[in-house]
């Protein structure tokens, strides 16, 4: 299915609950290749056993696509301080959570508890800060179905899927805050710029 090899199946198939796909992503490293930035495919994130979040995010989307949900993910924009992240979201019994991977101890997991996209996009908002430790997150786009691109064979291209990266950055994405709101963001204190910098991966190691 997908083009995927029957042990591929397998594996992906039995990531059969959300958390079991973050509890998957987790484990591998973080892809700190600054030389050739990439958008892996999920089979190409498995030969090389590390990926950075758009790529987690696809990951995520195929996985949950193979257990009956909508494979989902979703582009949050940052202001010119900060880099943009991509999550892999999902609906259970009529809430709203997100797989996410990230080399940071925040911007992870949530839970299905959230009523709708805004408010899961908002659990993120505190949390998403630049190394001052001053609030970046700006705008979200709208959920996108990989679906779409199935006949672009994204669970198993063995080129880079940068088609994925511009369509997230074209859809419609809405503002988080008015003008007024960014002026008046409180500075951070130094307990909370060191909680929200504090990292799970670094280059060539692992920092739990």
């Amino acid at each position: 299915m997908f083009g995927l090899t029957e042990k591929e199946e397998k594996l992906f198939r039995s990531l059969d609950t959300p958390g079991k796909i973050q509890d998957f992503l987790n484990k591998i490293p973080f892809n700190f290749d600054y030389h050739r930035d990439t958008c892996a495919s999920p089979r190409k994130v498995l030969i090389k056993n590390k990926c950075h979040c758009i790529e987690g995010a696809i990951f995520a989307a195929l996985c949950l696509k193979l257990q009956g949900y909508k494979p989902l993910v979703l582009h949050m924009a940052a202001n010119k301080n900060d880099l943009d992240h991509v999550i892999a979201v999902f609906k259970k019994d009529g809430f709203w959570g997100a797989i996410s991977k990230t080399k940071y101890g925040v911007l992870r997991y949530r839970e299905p508890v959230y009523r709708d996209v805004r408010e899961l996009v908002m659990s993120y908002f505190h949390e998403y800060t630049d190394k001052k430790g001053e609030n970046t997150l700006r705008k979200f786009s709208i959920p996108v179905d990989l679906s779409i691109f199935d006949n672009k064979n994204w669970a198993t291209n063995e080129d880079d899927l940068w088609y994925i990266d511009s369509y997230l950055d074209k859809v419609k994405h809405f503002d988080i805050l008015t003008r007024k709101q960014i002026k008046n963001l409180r500075k951070p204190n130094k307990v909370e710029i060191k909680i929200n910098n504090m990292v799970e991966w670094k280059p060539g190691k692992r920092v739990v």
